[in-house]
Parts: structure tokens; C-alpha cells; sequence
């Protein structure tokens, strides 16, 4: 069904009178509908003052909503020129980043609009505030991975390898009610940790590895994203304790800070200036943090180039790391959430030197 609020609300945001959305991910915010249109159009055609008409091939169904027009077409039928007899040929249309060339050339040869102009940001900018339902669902998301993060540690034994420790954490999940993964789990031992997007391999883990879990799930559509770094079997040397503090306090000092009107780039300054002021300031390679919601990496992000502020609503991660081949790979991430007067940590896992195994 429409959720007339979110329309309302990316009508508010938009430049233009005529939005088409076509990213399967921002109708299911719109329509509580999965489509996966394939090589096929999908579009829903969003008007100021005018029923949103959704065009959709005869291969799908719609569930009945008054709220909206459904138009279907047949494969071979001229869809461009459906929807053309819907828009406003003297006004600018609005598409979204993710339209296809093979649509919108057609479009501006058929000139179903004064213009086209990027409109993805309306949406974009809606879904990063969240409303009540949707902190809820991110909420258990995250509680969820809490309890995980609590079982993954017993996947870590003599012998074990990355890949086979990461092919155990999806019945984890199911067993604690998720869906399934919001992205492939990273699963690294020792020099790998260094790498922050390395993918689980055949690397055996040793007595003193950092054993690190970068995880997240799905609950009713929503993600939940969380690293922990642990030390198998052996209390890490003071060296990479220092380290470990260091990626733990620039972690909490960035989270303190958060509140609404915070410009994005000064939270992201706060936890660098921690790690550079530590001497490790080329070792952190990435951005602080990512929007998240519907999927595991949305608009927005905490850097040094968003200087937009924050916003009640607004869930992301801060995520700070060192790495650093020959002493630690390390990143300790949380979920946050912006509420009216400070922030909520959605994961409740601590942020302790643990040894495991």
C-alpha cells in the first residue's frame, strides 16, 4: 500500500513537480512492494497534486490500492510513450539515478519532458530520516546482531579457517530470526584485519591473530551492520593495545558528539584527529560512516566532504579503523541513531579487548 506520508514528504523535498522513481529499493519504501523488473521498465510517476501512476509489466502484480493508477503493459508495447501520456510535457521530469540509458535516451528523444534532471535526492534525503516503524525494525536488526556477534566467536578454533567460520554465521542468523545477510560477512585473521574489505579466504587462524567480524543481518527488510575485533587465545602486547584503545576511543569520542545539526564532516574530524594525533593517521583509509536502512550503504555518509548536518531519524554507522599490517588491522563499528536531543547506539555489543578461544 502507499505510504502517502513518504510521498508527501519527497514531494516536499523535490525540485521539480514530476518525479519518476524507478530504484526497486525506494518503491518498496514507497509501496511496501517488492518488484524485480530485470531488464524490464518499472516506474512510478510521482505529481504534485495528481494520483502517483505506477507503470508496471503484465509479468507482475500490483496489489489494488486506490491511493495510486496502475498501468501494465505487455512485453513489445511502447512504454515510453505510455508513460509520456502521462507526464506534463512542459514541465521538467525528475528521474532518479539508477534509470537506465536504454529508457531515458528514448525519453528525451520523445521529449516527454521539458528537461530531465536528476531527482534521486528527494528520496534519497526522505529515506535518511527514519520514522518511528522504521528505527523499530532497525532496532531489533541491530539487537539481533548483538546476539550473533555472540555466537560467531565460538566459530573460532584450532583449524578453523576464514571461509569456513563465515559459512556457519548465515544459520546463525536464521536461528535467531533474521532473513539473511545485509552483506556478505567479512571474516579476517591476523595481517588480513589490515585489509578492510577483505573477503573470507583459506587463511588458517593462529594463537595472538586479530580475528575480526565485520556482520550484518536483515529483519523485515532492514540492516544491521557491526565490526568487532577480537584476539584468539593470547592477550595482545601493549603496542597493539595502544592501538586497539586508540580506534576505541576515536569510536566514542565521534559518537559523544552526535546530535542534531552536527555537520557530518566535523564527526568524521573528530575521530581522525583522534587516530592522527595518535600517529596512526595514514592507517585510517576510509570515512567514518554510512547511511543505512533498506540497504546496507544508502545516501549519505560521515566524511570530510558532507557538510550537511544531522538530522532526528538519521541511522549510521561510525566505524573508525587502523590498519596497519605489521601491528593490527582493526575496526570497531556501531549503528547510531539521531534522536531529537542526542544519539542512541543501536548495538549494545561491547567495545572491550576480549579474548576468545
Amino acid at each position: 500500500m502507499l505510504k502517502k506520508e513518504r510521498v508527501r514528504r519527497i514531494l516536499d523535498k523535490a525540485q521539480q513537480d514530476q518525479l519518476l522513481v524507478s530504484d526497486p529499493c525506494a518503491l518498496y519504501y514507497i509501496l511496501e512492494q517488492w518488484f524485480y523488473p530485470g531488464e524490464r521498465f518499472l516506474g512510478l510517476l510521482i505529481r504534485k497534486n495528481a494520483k502517483p501512476v505506477l507503470f508496471l509489466n503484465t509479468l507482475f502484480h500490483a496489489e489494488e490500492d486506490p491511493e495510486i493508477e496502475i498501468v501494465y503493459y505487455a512485453d513489445g508495447d511502447d512504454v515510453i510513450s505510455l508513460l509520456g501520456s502521462c507526464t506534463d510535457h512542459a514541465q521538467a521530469l525528475g528521474v532518479d539515478k539508477i534509470l537506465p540509458a536504454r529508457f531515458l535516451i528514448p525519453m528525451t528523444e520523445k521529449k516527454i519532458a521539458s528537461a530531465f534532471e536528476l531527482g534521486s535526492e528527494a528520496v534519497d534525503l526522505t529515506r535518511a530520516v527514519k520514522d518511528a516503524e522504521e528505527i523499530a525494525l532497525m532496532r531489533k536488526s541491530s539487537e539481533i546482531n548483538d546476539r550473533a556477534m555472540e555466537q560467531f566467536k565460538g566459530l573460532i578454533h584450532d583449524g578453523v579457517t576464514e571461509k569456513e567460520a563465515a559459512s556457519k554465521i548465515m544459520d546463525i542468523y536464521l536461528s535467531l530470526g533474521a532473513e539473511g545477510f545485509s552483506f556478505e560477512p567479512i571474516v579476517a585473521f591476523g595481517r588480513n584485519a589490515a585489509d578492510p574489505h577483505h573477503m573470507p579466504d583459506d587463511t588458517v587462524v593462529k594463537e595472538g591473530d586479530a580475528v575480526l567480524f565485520d556482520v550484518g543481518c536483515r529483519y523485515h527488510g532492514y540492516c544491521s551492520d557491526m565490526t568487532r575485533t577480537f584476539f584468539y587465545k593470547k592477550e595482545p602486547d601493549e603496542k597493539v593495545k595502544t592501538v586497539y584503545n586508540l580506534v576505541r576511543k576515536a569510536n566514542e569520542e565521534a559518537e559523544k558528539m552526535l546530535k542534531p545539526g552536527v555537520p557530518l564532516c566535523d564527526v568524521d574530524k573528530k575521530a581522525r584527529d583522534i587516530i592522527t594525533e595518535g600517529g596512526y593517521g595514514p592507517y585510517f583509509t576510509h570515512r567514518l560512516g554510512h547511511f543505512i536502512g533498506l540497504e546496507d550503504h544508502e545516501y549519505g555518509d560521515v566524511s570530510a566532504a558532507n557538510t550537511r548536518k544531522t538530522e532526528a531519524g538519521n541511522i549510521h554507522s561510525i566505524e573508525p579503523g587502523i590498519y596497519h599490517p605489521d601491528i593490527l588491522g582493526c575496526r570497531i563499528e556501531d549503528l547510531v541513531l539521531i534522536t531529537e536531543d542526542g544519539y542512541e547506539v543501536l548495538n549494545r555489543y561491547p567495545h572491550d579487548i576480549e579474548i576468545i578461544g
